[in-house]
């Protein structure tokens, strides 16, 4: 079992920056491939990044190609997302979720293990 508690979240204007931080415990973290989705109301959930358990690769939705980082910290089970230049239709709760996984076809993976989400509101 692994657990996944985010932060971060919060409430930005238009154009501003927030970092998100995923903490995880329960298993040897850096056999897990990590990634970031979010739900906006009304709208189905979808993956926003990836990375793979080494850090090597990564996935990005292309919405935020370019505004925003996934970024992994093995030493300290913690996985990041860091997200410049928002948008208001960035405003979503936003979920970490991990799947035990050495590979690198990250794009389409379907996670075992969610967090509870954080809420991220931007503002015009």
């Amino acid at each position: 079992q692994v657990q996944l508690v985010e932060s971060g979240g919060g409430l930005v204007q238009a154009g501003g920056s927030l970092r998100l931080s995923c903490a995880a415990s329960g298993r040897t973290f850096s056999n897990y491939a990590m990634g970031w989705s979010r739900q906006a109301p009304g709208k189905e959930r979808e993956s926003v990044a990836a990375i793979s358990f080494n850090g090597v690769y990564t996935y990005y939705q292309d919405s935020v190609k370019g505004r925003f980082t996934i970024s992994r910290d093995n030493a300290n089970n913690t996985v990041y997302l860091q997200m410049n230049s928002l948008k208001p239709e960035d405003t979503a709760v936003y979920y970490c979720a991990a799947r035990y996984y050495l590979g690198r076809a990250i794009r389409d993976i379907e996670y075992d293990y969610w967090g509870q989400g954080t809420q991220v509101t931007v503002s015009s």
